[in-house]
């Protein structure tokens, strides 16, 4: 028999919720149900779910092998005391709620662990991997493990050390061999990428009238990525160039990405050297950027079949002055 939980007395916002992307800070009761059985720890004041574990909120879904949720007695909760919450009731539907049977809405979970196998999913985001925290106060969801993947439905994001989601700032951290490749295949590597989204389109009322509008413009729902910045060994690659640097900057409406620090653009057995970079991951069109000693170096092999595309409108061989000029929002 699946077992199930329900923690009552958690805060309660208006129905437009639902379109913070994996934002479990918000919304009404957490649902929890598990195969293996659910233990109530009312000393520790710790739930344990075990085995198909599945934790919702509003229209975020967690799945994992564990489930592990920590409550507390909230601060400004009228008459609360230290004690424990009572015992379990039956329900009428024949279920038993174990945990803090809490109708006067003095309890609340601030702290949510996953542990192997772990999915976190609402209808447009998911993410996945190894082993989840999330902070209900901060509303910061941490991923560690392996295979780490934050999917949209304009981009996949990807990590090899951590993967953070801060829902209230509208944020998302990859951490270690850091890339994120877009749906029309724009690609943005580095150790550390920051992605930065526009808030949430407003939903509708109800529930399924909100899961309607989010297949309608999943990327209203979600919020779309206004801007990625990329820190250590950023590379952007296109069709024709691959172009490395130190750092970086992204804008997904424009498809620009300004690349800096001891940048190379690669093309073939062509390659040219220089302190800036601008590649337009719309047409694929990579321009090197003169520094501020007006230099930039470059090997262009005559016989490379890709020479016809090489960016020679800003790019110069070495020792001579490049007419380029450094673009207002270039990363310094």
């Amino acid at each position: 028999m699946i077992a199930r939980l329900l923690l009552l007395g958690l805060l309660l916002v208006p129905a437009h919720a639902w379109a913070q992307p994996l934002d479990l800070s918000h919304g009404g009761p957490v649902t929890i149900t598990s195969r293996d059985g659910i233990d109530w720890q009312q000393q520790t004041q710790v739930v344990i779910a075990r085995g198909d574990a599945r934790a919702v909120r509003d229209n975020v879904t967690v799945t994992a092998d564990r489930l592990i949720a920590h409550y507390r007695r909230k601060a400004n909760a009228a008459g609360a005391t230290a004690t424990p919450a009572s015992a379990p009731k039956t329900t009428a539907a024949g279920a038993t709620p174990i945990g803090p049977d809490d109708s006067n809405g003095s309890t609340e979970v601030y702290r949510l662990e996953a542990e192997g196998n772990v999915r976190i999913f609402t209808a447009t985001d998911l993410a996945e991997g190894d082993h989840a925290t999330y902070d209900m106060d901060q509303a910061v969801l941490v991923l560690t493990g392996r295979h780490l993947k934050l999917t949209r439905p304009a981009e996949v994001i990807t990590a090899r050390d951590s993967l953070e989601y801060w829902a209230q700032a509208h944020r998302a951290v990859a951490r270690g061999d850091a890339v994120v490749v877009t749906s029309d295949g724009r690609r943005l590597a580095a150790d550390i990428l920051v992605a930065y989204t526009a808030p949430p389109t407003s939903s509708p009322a109800t529930p399924v009238a909100a899961k309607t509008a989010a297949t309608d413009d999943p990327l209203g729902a979600s919020g779309r990525i206004e801007k990625v910045e990329a820190f250590g060994n950023v590379s952007v690659r296109t069709q024709t160039d691959t172009v490395t640097g130190e750092r970086g900057v992204y804008v997904p409406e424009t498809g620009i990405a300004r690349l800096g620090g001891n940048v190379h653009i690669t093309r073939g057995q062509n390659e040219l050297n220089g302190a800036e970079a601008e590649v337009d991951m719309k047409t694929g069109i990579s321009r090197l950027l003169a520094s501020s000693n007006g230099q930039v170096r470059g090997l262009v092999l005559p016989n490379d079949a890709t020479n016809q595309q090489v960016p020679a409108a800003d790019a110069k061989p070495a020792g001579t002055n490049g007419p380029a000029t450094k673009p207002k929002d270039a990363p310094k």
